[in-house]
């Protein structure tokens, strides 16, 4: 059970770019990382594409106005001179930006915590791997529902067989918040996720769909991708050639099937976001709008809700557990359960502790790499008129890494 105890040396020192007074995201990454005070300290940020904007946001949240920052190149420069300059960085900021604010902080010796997805295009996660290698740096990425006990608990039931062999994957990130027309939208944050040029080449999939993708790998981490075949619309035709809802069928290497639909015109729903297990013996599901309960259902037996906290469940699962079975848990403890893995796997990095690093479950730099080949592969499918295409290409540069 975390309690708040320290499980590092220290806090780290650290920093933040966007995720300001505007942003949608900002407040999450701070909850998540701050939770466990005894994990991360915030120093310092570039929080805002409006410098004074920034600077206020960022005295009023308790960073000193000295180290409030009016981008983040300054921020990178000016804290590498002080003794006490950050250690990590988070990137919030829109999809656009990851790709070379990450280098730049690879570059800076820091540490990278970033938003989905990570970039555009595989070859450039492929870089900011032999990158961080070279520097002996983590890059994390927040797919923030993932740190959910609960999903431990679904792969746990998975690697003991509980559920007998898996042949069905299903997944679904829903809700309706995208029905407005996009000269309609006030927010800021939405406005740049139907921009091609900021949100790359699609909305809901790199917006929605790769939470539920990672979830997936999370808790099947044996069941690998064969093939995707992507049908993609864009029912706001102002959003086009992105898309607002999809639908995505799924091969594996073992012969089990999936399927996924994600969408932001799933008119009158709130949250529908969830993933079910189907195996040979049982089906197991999750649904992030009751974060608490798990359904499992044994063929011909009653169904079974079990419950977060409870000692039945597996040792992995509860591990993760803070609060305890008569209070419920949500989103921040989600998200602070992933940060406070970052900085244990930032710690071992540090310390060359490679054992901590390979039986750590946390969203790594693979994790995000694949995160990018499953959006470029979605559309590509979808591009090219519905059709199937395999998900996994070694090509030169994969072979050299």
């Amino acid at each position: 059970m975390i309690n708040g105890e320290r499980v590092i040396k220290r806090p780290l020192r650290w920093g933040m770019v966007g995720g300001g007074r505007t942003a949608n995201v900002g407040y999450k990454h701070r909850q998540g990382a701050l939770r466990d005070n005894t994990a991360f300290e915030l120093v310092a940020g570039a929080f805002d594409i409006d410098p004074e904007r920034g600077k206020d946001f960022g005295v009023n949240i308790g960073v000193t106005s000295e180290r409030c920052y009016p981008d983040y190149k300054t921020m990178f420069a000016e804290e590498a001179k002080r003794e006490d300059g950050i250690e990590v960085v988070t990137i919030a900021t829109p999809n656009g930006t990851h790709y070379e604010i990450t280098k730049a902080a690879l570059e800076s010796g820091l540490h990278v915590i970033c938003e989905k997805p990570l970039f555009f295009e595989v070859e450039q996660g492929l870089e900011m791997k032999a990158l961080a290698e070279k520097m002996n740096k983590i890059v994390g990425v927040t797919y923030g529902f993932s740190g959910s006990q609960l999903l431990l608990q679904m792969r746990q039931m998975v690697k003991n067989g509980d559920l007998g062999d898996i042949h069905m994957v299903e997944l679904q990130y829903t809700h309706g918040f995208g029905c407005d027309a996009a000269g309609d939208v006030k927010s800021e944050g939405q406005k740049w996720r139907v921009d091609p040029k900021v949100a790359g080449p699609s909305f809901v999939l790199g917006d929605l769909s790769t939470h539920t993708f990672y979830m997936s790998e999370l808790i099947c981490p044996d069941l690998k991708l064969k093939q995707i075949l992507c049908d993609r619309q864009s029912f706001i035709g102002s959003r086009y050639p992105l898309e607002d809802n999809a639908y995505v069928l799924m091969r594996y290497e073992n012969g089990a099937v999936g399927r996924l639909w994600t969408s932001a015109v799933n008119a009158g729903c709130m949250d529908g976001h969830r993933i079910r297990i189907i195996g040979s013996k049982a089906s197991v599901e999750f649904s992030d709008n009751q974060p608490n309960e798990l359904i499992y259902q044994v063929q011909g037996e009653p169904i079974r809700k079990m419950i977060r906290s409870m000692p039945y469940l597996y040792d992995e699962c509860n591990a993760d557990e803070r609060l305890g079975a008569l209070h419920a848990e949500g989103l921040i403890e989600s998200w602070a359960n992933i940060y406070l893995k970052f900085a244990i796997a930032i710690e071992a990095k540090n310390n060359g502790d490679e054992e901590t690093l390979k039986n750590l479950v946390y969203p790594d730099l693979d994790a995000g790499i694949e995160g990018i080949r499953w959006v470029t592969k979605c559309v590509e499918s979808a591009d090219k008129g519905g059709v199937w295409v395999d998900f996994q290409e070694i090509n030169n540069q994969e072979e050299i890494i």
